[in-house]
């Protein structure tokens, strides 16, 4: 069942701008406190029902300055691209309400409606939970999602397009849909049905009480945000430490076995990243001083810079913050490039988060099956994610840790920090114990390379990227 349209009566409009005033700066205010929250209001329906008209008025009725509205005309939906991928640079940060006028359910029906290549409904049923999972994130890291339908009925509107003229006829003809063509018409409100369930519903015959009931609906869910859940109801099983990352491999590689090996595999890899057809993913972590630089900067040894692109990932800024974990991750990946590194990642959440209690419990918990849900929306989405931990031994870490104290070009990696990290060594184990037993996936598998030896952990991170390429 549709979320039914509330008796909301006419108000005087002065007093409801402002409650909404009121109810927009205290949600404003509550950035950097516990309760902070965003809300994104995504907006579809039928072509001139009024949504433009709606969203115009409650800009007037609330400050417009702190109300952001995105706007897109619909676009396909492609296997080699997320379906949120082109906009979470615009989900909201705390404090902010964000419309969004033109949204990933415009671009699911637009598909759908598409003469050539239309969807059969178990694909369409498929984005459709996939994207109310996506929102169903959003809700938990704080983002509130609501989902605004405006119908109006087939004589209506066509009532409607007499009125208006030629070029702008036109204009709605752009956006996908002949609304001149019943048959259209019916497949698209049939459509809609399998997705509105969960969506407020808007007639818009009545433009006046449209309008009122559309800002009264808003005002209603910025009075009633919900709380933040602050407790995980399963009791929390630790996962065992793997025995590798407790006995690092002590054994090394012959010096010049190494330089024929590493020469014959950075030329392998550069090869099968270069024509591989798919976007890959190369995610690094591990404990400090393990060698992820070193790794990196072999893998990109006989590639051209263009051909990728290297993020190194430190502590979140303060904007980054302000928003869900992943959205600094989402935004990283929005520049269309094949080769993709990441040193360090958004398994921080899980584990340095965890460890250092910058994420509450309920927030690191969660986690996993969040990951798991964006990593399988990349897979899905024609991306290749090789996943490597890299393992030392404590003694290990401390020799390397000496030896960059020591180095005047290496001085700058080593902190106060990294040494007090230490102290926190069997806490970093556990949580990544759990990582790799909730995260390992049969799309997205952990390359566990546990060795003291740099040049191995160079060549077994190389081989693993073959690896992956081949088995996917």
């Amino acid at each position: 069942m549709s979320t039914q349209e509330p008796k909301f009566e006419l108000r005087d409009e002065d007093e409801l701008s402002l409650d909404l005033i009121e109810a927009q700066y205290a949600l404003k205010d509550s950035r950097g406190k516990n309760n902070a929250k965003s809300v994104l209001i995504l907006v579809s329906g039928i072509e001139l029902a009024g949504k433009g008209e709606a969203v115009k008025q409650l800009r007037e009725w609330l400050d417009p300055r702190y109300l952001k509205v995105k706007a897109d005309a619909p676009k396909l939906l492609t296997n080699n691209q997320t379906f949120w991928q082109s906009y979470t640079p615009f989900i909201p940060a705390e404090g902010q309400i964000v419309v969004m006028f033109g949204n990933w359910y415009s671009d699911l029906l637009a598909t759908a409606m598409h003469v050539s290549k239309p969807l059969n409904e178990a694909l369409f049923d498929g984005y459709v939970e996939q994207m109310r999972t996506f929102e169903h994130d959003l809700q938990h890291n704080h983002v509130h999602v609501v989902k605004v339908w405006f119908d109006l009925s087939w004589k209506s509107l066509q009532k409607r397009l007499d009125q208006i003229d030629a070029s702008e006829q036109h204009w709605h003809k752009l956006h996908g849909l002949d609304w001149r063509n019943k048959k259209q018409y019916d497949t698209l409100q049939n459509l809609s049905h399998r997705f509105t369930d969960d969506w407020f519903i808007i007639n818009g015959e009545d433009e006046k009480y449209r309008d009122q009931c559309f800002a009264q609906y808003v005002l209603q869910t910025l009075q009633e945000l919900p709380d933040h859940q602050t407790k995980m109801t399963e009791k929390w099983q630790q996962a065992n430490i793997p025995k590798q990352l407790l006995e690092p491999s002590k054994e090394s590689l012959v010096k010049d076995d190494y330089k024929e090996e590493l020469n014959k595999l950075t030329k392998k890899v550069a090869d099968a990243l270069r024509y591989d057809e798919r976007k890959v993913i190369i995610a690094f972590e591990g404990m400090d001083a393990a060698g992820k630089g070193g790794a990196i900067k072999r893998i990109v040894k006989k590639l051209d810079p263009r051909e990728y692109e290297i993020h190194s990932i430190a502590a979140p800024e303060r904007y980054e913050l302000r928003r869900p974990y992943l959205w600094r991750f989402w935004t990283r990946l929005n520049d269309g490039g094949k080769i993709t590194i990441f040193d360090r990642t958004w398994y921080g959440r899980v584990l340095v988060e965890r460890v250092e209690g910058f994420a509450s419990v309920v927030e690191w918990q969660r986690a996993y099956d969040e990951i798991n849900r964006f990593e399988q929306n990349l897979v899905d989405s024609q991306t290749v994610i090789v996943k490597i931990w890299l393992a030392i031994s404590k003694d290990e870490q401390a020799v390397r840790f000496k030896e960059r104290e020591q180095t005047p070009h290496k001085r700058f990696k080593i902190t106060e920090e990294d040494w007090r990290n230490r102290d926190k060594w069997n806490d970093y184990l556990e949580a990544a114990a759990d990582m790799f037993e909730r995260t390992s996936t049969d799309y997205a598998p952990w390359h566990v390379i546990a060795t003291d030896d740099k040049n191995t952990a160079r060549i077994e991170v190389l081989k693993a990227i073959l690896e992956q390429l081949k088995a996917d």
